[in-house]
């Protein structure tokens, strides 16, 4: 993984390189940010341009024998420790049962959720865990002198599965062996032991902007410049769910929303008929729409008072939240408008009948946008 492969997060990029070229890396760090902010693919970019016989002064070659080792997550001195399960009666949860899985689902998905991982090595509802004996075999492994003769890194992955049992790495932490450096990447450093948060320097990443979204999208050839911009203002700040709006969503979603709003505008048959339309879709679909409508909304909060600020969306969206802005409604209306939309999302995820749903959302916002009583029914 090279640096330039990791979607956005350029401050997290330059604060690692410039601690590495002032020789100021510590031996312990996490890596916190939330899902789909890139804490994994960072931490592998940072231990490829370690290993690299070549680095640059911001990026690993990316040809050499040791970043092709790591590529191919294959570096005898670059080690594993996940949340895993137990994979038979009588034997402890331990990374090294499941580490060929783990290198699989992190070459397919280096953005992949816990929950991604659970179900690929098919956890169902067990817990997946971090034992006691994963961290005696974790000091027992970086004891060990290096294979390479250089030095050894361990990429922790959810440290947060550690139980009361992490303290068994304090020491090793607070003095680990010559030349290793370990790397805890983290979701939420709350959940972790404050013996270990407060051993390690701790690396915080933002949400990724939806430019850089957007652009790793496009670039990657996984979506044409206007489904990856509306995927990447929709994502809010996750490259994986980015990708899942990519993955769920089948075409443009504009022209429905406006297709909507034409219907709210119209009569109760055009809501009747969309709502009867988009009910053969799947709920996915249907909760993308919603949302997407939802940040349209959003984003015409935004213009009414900063006209100024530049619309970060295509032609036909910005004439669509300038129509919205300019509409005869209070801010508590377009306020109600969401919260509508977010209460039909939270049915429609609950398995309500997603007609019905559709049907009196039209009926709903039709209310809102003309100023009319609701029917109580409705309320």
């Amino acid at each position: 993984m090279l640096f330039s492969n990791v979607v956005g997060q350029q401050p997290a990029k330059d604060g690692l390189l410039t601690m590495w070229r002032n020789n100021l890396l510590p031996h312990a760090l996490l890596i916190n940010g939330h899902e789909g902010t890139g804490g994994l693919p960072l931490a592998l970019a940072l231990a490829q341009f370690i290993f690299c016989e070549n680095k640059t002064e911001k990026d690993s070659c990316g040809h050499c024998a040791s970043c092709s080792k790591v590529t191919r997550l294959e570096h005898a001195d670059l080690h594993f420790s996940f949340p895993s399960i137990v994979p038979r009666s009588g034997v402890k949860a331990m990374s090294r049962h499941y580490i060929g899985e783990f290198k699989e689902f992190v070459k397919q998905s280096p953005y992949g959720t816990t929950y991604d991982w659970l179900q690929h090595i098919e956890a169902e509802n067990k817990q997946g865990n971090l034992t006691a004996e994963e961290c005696r075999e974790i000091i027992d492994t970086l004891n060990l002198k290096s294979y390479e003769g250089g030095r050894k890194i361990l990429i922790m992955w959810r440290p947060e599965y550690l139980g009361k049992e992490g303290n068994i790495l304090l020491k090793l932490i607070e003095e680990p062996p010559a030349d290793t450096l370990l790397i805890f990447v983290a979701e939420n450093s709350e959940d972790i032991l404050q013996t270990i948060r407060s051993r390690t320097q701790e690396i915080k990443l933002a949400p990724i902007s939806p430019a850089d979204i957007a652009l790793a999208l496009t670039t990657r050839s996984l979506a044409d410049p206007k489904r990856a911009a509306q995927a990447a203002n929709m994502a809010q700040g996750s490259y994986t769910e980015a990708l899942r709006l990519i993955r769920e969503t089948d075409n443009d979603l504009y022209p429905e929303a406006s297709r909507l709003l034409k219907a709210i505008l119209g009569n109760g048959t055009e809501i009747a008929k969309f709502a009867e339309d988009w009910s053969k879709n799947g709920r996915e679909q249907q909760k993308n729409l919603l949302n997407y409508i939802i940040q349209l909304i959003e984003q015409a909060i935004r213009y009414r008072y900063t006209q100024n600020d530049a619309i970060p969306l295509a032609e036909q969206e910005i004439k669509f939240v300038k129509y919205f802005a300019g509409f005869p409604i209070s801010v508590n209306g377009l306020s109600e408008l969401v919260t509508t939309l977010s209460n039909t999302i939270y049915y429609i995820e609950r398995n309500a009948h997603s007609r019905t749903q559709l049907h009196a959302l039209g009926i709903r916002m039709q209310c809102l946008l003309k100023n009319k009583p609701l029917h109580p029914a409705l309320k």
